[in-house]
């Protein structure tokens, strides 16, 4: 049984960070493209960052890019989310992702395994 758990969101204030981390079980980890998704109320769920399989490279939305960082542990079974600089927008349920079709910046659409997310809450 395939297992992606979440953890690390939180309250945070606005310029702030935090380190989202999700631990992947019941797959073959280092196979799978590992991303980030999140989801604002009443918005449909976006793309965050990527990245692949050997750790070789990562992609990010727009509106992350320079203060997101994404990176992987194969041996852990582990991908982390490092946010700097959060902003209000930046509020949303974060979900862990891992597919085995998609690389680079992709929508939900062919993602294999989800993760019930963890929760980013930013205050300004």
């Amino acid at each position: 049984q395939v297992q992606l758990v979440e953890s690390g969101g939180g309250l945070v204030q606005a310029g702030g960070s935090l380190n989202l981390s999700c631990a992947a079980s019941g797959l073959p980890f280092n196979i799978y493209t590992m991303a980030w998704f999140r989801q604002a109320p009443g918005k449909e769920r976006e793309f965050v960052a990527s990245i692949t399989q050997s750790g070789g490279y990562t992609y990010y939305s727009d509106s992350v890019t320079g203060r997101f960082t994404i990176s992987r542990d194969n041996a852990k079974n582990t991908v982390d989310l490092q946010m700097n600089s959060l902003k209000p927008e930046d509020a949303a349920l974060y979900n862990c992702a891992a597919t085995r079709v998609r690389v680079g910046r992709f929508s939900p659409n062919g993602v294999d395994y989800w993760g019930k997310g963890t929760l980013v809450t930013v205050s300004s």
